[in-house]
């Protein structure tokens, strides 16, 4: 019984790796549960075994990424509770922030949801809020909290949330999503631009000084 237990998860975890290489390259329209069967080294009967049908897949595979999120929501969290040094704090965790939304599949997962969006209004709308819109809202919790220590200034801490993330993302992830570059700045310009972005933001939240 546990060798069948163990079989079955094996090959539900082959169908999904399958699954999720072919949606991320051929799209969700591109993609059929042939492909998927062939590509996972198992029978069609065997994929529809454990997915009535290629909606129910697809949408198992979007919603599982946003697991990942997890470890960037505990950085946030650990990383601006009362630092040190403010600024080193933001940069690192703007570092880290900008390597996990650039990294190429991520990216790749996003045009495919916006792609998608007006078939999977629901799916998109859950990807967001369990992802993105956790790190922003544990963002704004830090910022209240940094306000409240006299170390920030603002009267919105989701909106200070959402200034401080586009200063980072706004370039870079429209770059690649408009020309497919997965990479559109090299290692010493991301640094750039994430160091300047969290120099930006905290010369417009700086507190006020009487």
């Amino acid at each position: 019984m546990a060798l069948t237990s163990e079989r079955s998860v094996s090959k539900r975890s082959a169908i999904e790796q399958a699954a999720t290489e072919l949606f991320l390259r051929r799209g969700y329209a591109g993609t059929s549960m042939d492909d998927v069967a062939a590509a996972a080294k198992v029978s069609k009967q065997t994929v529809y075994k454990h997915y009535a049908h290629k909606e129910q897949l697809f949408t198992r595979i979007v919603l599982d990424t946003t697991s990942r999120i997890d470890v960037l929501v505990d950085e946030v969290a650990d990383g601006l509770r009362d630092p040190r040094d403010l600024q080193d704090a933001l940069v690192h965790l703007a570092r880290r922030f900008t390597q996990a939304v650039m990294e190429p599949d991520t990216l790749r997962l996003r045009r495919l949801v916006i792609a998608e969006a007006e078939r999977f209004s629901e799916l998109g709308t859950s990807w967001y809020e369990n992802g993105f819109e956790r790190v922003l809202a544990t963002l704004a919790e830090r910022f209240t909290e940094l306000a409240a220590a006299g170390r920030l200034s603002l009267d919105d801490p989701g909106l200070a949330a959402e200034h401080f993330v586009s200063l980072l993302l706004w370039i870079p992830v429209n770059r690649a999503m408009f020309t497919g570059d997965l990479a559109p700045f090299d290692e010493k310009e991301r640094e750039r631009m994430l160091t300047a972005g969290v120099a930006a933001f905290l010369r417009a939240y700086a507190p006020v000084t009487s």
